[in-house]
């Protein structure tokens, strides 16, 4: 039970940890393009979710 209360708890060291194994697989010039596929990513969820609305209000109002 203790483990699991612990692995729930990210502190500065851990994120800072992470960034650097990051930056040490992918290189510091792939990380932009990964981010700007993320961010695409997220932005066609994010039309895909709003598309869905606009045919359900679509819908609702024939």
């Amino acid at each position: 039970m203790l483990t699991s209360i612990l692995l729930g708890m990210v502190g500065p060291t851990q994120i800072l940890i992470i960034v650097l194994v990051i930056l040490l697989l992918f290189g510091g010039k792939k990380i932009p393009e990964l981010m700007r596929g993320l961010g695409r990513g997220v932005k066609e969820f994010k039309d895909g979710i709003s598309g869905e609305e606009d045919k359900d209000k679509e819908n609702k109002e024939k």
